[in-house]
């Protein structure tokens, strides 16, 4: 399911005549947090990577610090979750779904966690690991200088 379908408010209508404009809802520069959610995530070879299974937001700043993604196992047996920074994350208007540029094979061994024993976000050390991991830089505002 992905985030047109999963929009029971109207986030995304199109078409919609607002005070004389048309109006295309938010999208995709503001985007409803609860329509995200379980949305696909493949990599540029088109290779299935998981689905969104939460949001981490960094309360001090308001932004979305890392998507937790869920990537093996079957009907959430063995499922391992990733948290993957924001920034490594891409937005495919097209298919409706977001594009990480790592190869399956690269997933299977990034850090990961399973349900019962998330890692401690807040350690600056775990942050820095899982940026230098997928190559992006922390936002200003987060633990790392």
């Amino acid at each position: 399911m992905n985030y047109e379908e999963r929009d029971t408010l109207g986030i995304y209508v199109r078409g919609k005549v607002l005070e004389g404009k048309v109006h295309r809802g938010p999208g995709p520069h503001l985007m409803g947090a609860n329509t995200l959610l379980g949305n696909d995530v493949a990599n540029a070879q088109d290779d299935d990577l998981g689905d969104i299974k939460e949001f981490m937001l960094d309360m001090g700043t308001g932004r979305v610090a890392y998507a937790v993604l869920s990537f093996g196992g079957f009907l959430g047996m063995g499922e391992k979750l990733f948290a993957v920074p924001w920034a490594a994350l891409k937005l495919d208007t097209v298919n409706k779904r977001f594009v990480l540029d790592v190869s399956k094979d690269r997933l299977k061994d990034a850090p990961g966690f399973d349900k019962d024993n998330w890692p401690d976000m807040a350690d600056t050390t775990w942050e820095k690991g899982i940026h230098d991991y997928y190559g992006t830089k922390p936002y200003v505002g987060s633990g790392l200088p």
